[in-house]
């Protein structure tokens, strides 16, 4: 955990920020979880939980939600428990995938521009409570974001082209990465589809696929005469040399600086 940084929707649903690392060869899928946790008899709390990977950072920004059981009782309970797969007797933990929408609305979340404090408090309880409806959504109807397995659609040979331009496009875009989303539109590909079809046809996740082609350019550039650890970062697109460092590290056990030509 690298940092916290707490957001007070209204006193029934709290937020945070909470920018992550993880160890080596240990990064995850970014995914969503909707976490159920009973207080008493009718009375719950709800968690909202969002992973979400910076591919340029080699970090990952978690966004936290939970709604109070206060926030509950603004509803009938019969609403509430009908067509709903949790048990209210036990704590239960639901994973979703995070589609185009969510990530909208989670930068809505973060963003407001609001022109008062009380708009501004409007806006982010109208957008935390449609995160919480689409994450419904998403567990509900479980196919909602992605309804066609990568296997299937991968038979049409113009979605196989498709993720090989993808390909493509992060080979030639190696010194500014493109976020998944920026890929998902360069290629005209649902993002969903893009990363399943990408990890079923490569062995690997775009982030795992680009990091592997970043360091193994720079094992070359840090043996050339006249480049420091500093150029390679920046010819790479990495943020900072730490975050080079670390990445490249994490990749090869080595310090940058022990290739140097």
């Amino acid at each position: 955990m690298l940092n916290r940084t707490p957001l007070a929707i209204n006193n029934f649903i709290q937020a945070e920020y909470i920018e992550v690392s993880y160890p080596e060869n240990t990064w995850p899928e970014e995914h969503a979880r909707l976490n159920l946790f009973p207080i008493a008899d009718e009375r719950f709390c709800v968690q909202l939980l969002y992973l979400q990977i910076d591919d340029q950072q080699e970090t990952g920004h978690i966004c936290w939600m939970e709604f109070k059981p206060e926030f509950f009782d603004q509803y009938p309970m019969e609403a509430l428990t009908a067509d709903i797969p949790f048990r209210f007797d036990k704590v239960t933990e639901q994973q979703f995938a995070i589609c185009t929408q969510t990530s909208t609305l989670l930068d809505k979340l973060q963003n407001t521009q609001e022109p008062s404090a009380f708009t501004r408090i409007l806006q982010q309880t109208e957008t935390a409570t449609h995160l919480l409806r689409r994450a419904m959504e998403c567990i509900i109807v479980p196919f909602t974001v992605c309804p066609v397995p990568a296997c299937r659609f991968l038979a049409n040979d113009s979605e196989r082209d498709k993720v090989v331009d993808a390909q493509r496009v992060i080979q030639e875009n190696l010194d500014s990465p493109l976020t998944i989303k920026e890929l998902s539109r360069k290629v005209a590909m649902n993002e969903c589809y893009l990363k399943k079809g990408f990890k079923a046809l490569t062995g690997k996740t775009i982030h795992e696929y680009t990091q592997e082609l970043r360091i193994a350019k720079a094992k070359v550039l840090l043996q050339q005469d006249g480049f420091s650890v500093s150029d390679v970062a920046n010819a790479l697109g990495f943020s900072s040399i730490s975050h080079f460092s670390t990445a490249f590290k994490k990749a090869t056990g080595m310090k940058p600086c022990e290739l140097l030509s």
